[in-house]
């Protein structure tokens, strides 16, 4: 939750939460299927610990308080990150939620807590060597399939493993340490590296019209052509990957 949401406690959050309800909606009437959202990173825990409750009590609010509209819209609700450090309480909507909404299909939203893609490659490696010690991977067995099969997002379905968009806010062109990895070139998707677009704009103030703006900027740069007013429609069979 970038932004001026930090400097103004519970009340810049929430401002960060609602931005995202907007993003989710629009993602939803404009028929892009694939949204995928950084909650906060791992280097956030360095930050005071009233800091952190207050972010950690906004998603945990806001997760009891959307996903019965959530499900009711179709969208399929999913959080990766490092959980285990997440509080119990926070921990048990995740699934409660992740259950409510694990039948739709419209939309599918993955919320990235507690993440670090450099940490994220650092775990994958370190299972990857256990399986080695353990004669069980050859080294000419790795491959970089083999590393995608232990990160973070090995736990979605395929077709939303790597981006076709990724949005960073807060008017920094950087990646956040967000889906390194994933961003990268792809054999899978035809040799196309994931494309970055960057706002000036804050994440607190981050809605339709920016995101509207992202997706038409997408759009014309050649890679899906879209047609009409539905600046979703670039993105009707891709993924949207937000930094915020």
């Amino acid at each position: 939750m970038d932004g001026w949401a930090a400097t103004c406690g519970a009340a810049g959050y929430q401002a960060g939460m609602d931005a995202l309800s907007i993003v989710v909606h629009c993602c939803h009437d404009w028929g892009v299927p694939y949204l995928t959202v950084l909650g906060f990173g791992s280097e956030n825990w360095l930050r005071p610990a009233p800091e952190m409750d207050s972010l950690l009590a906004c998603i945990e609010h806001w997760i009891e308080a959307e996903v019965e509209a959530l499900a009711a819209m179709g969208v399929r609700l999913r959080f990766i990150g490092e959980l285990g450090m997440l509080p119990p309480s926070l921990k048990c909507q995740i699934r409660s939620a992740e259950l409510a909404t694990e039948s739709n299909s419209n939309l599918h939203l993955t919320i990235v807590l507690s993440y670090s893609g450099r940490q994220d490659l650092t775990l994958a490696l370190q299972e990857i060597a256990r399986l080695a010690v353990a004669g069980k991977l050859r080294p000419c067995d790795i491959t970089p399939s083999v590393i995608s099969q232990h990160l973070a997002t090995a736990r979605l379905p395929t077709q939303m493993q790597q981006p076709d968009l990724m949005i960073c806010t807060g008017g920094k062109p950087r990646l956040s340490n967000f889906l390194l990895w994933e961003s990268a070139y792809s054999v899978s998707k035809l040799d196309l590296y994931a494309e970055l677009c960057f706002s000036d704009v804050l994440w607190p103030d981050f809605g339709e019209n920016e995101l509207a703006a992202a997706l038409w900027e997408y759009a014309g740069r050649g890679r899906r052509r879209c047609s009409g007013s539905n600046p979703g429609a670039s993105l009707a069979e891709g993924m949207l990957h937000a930094t915020c």
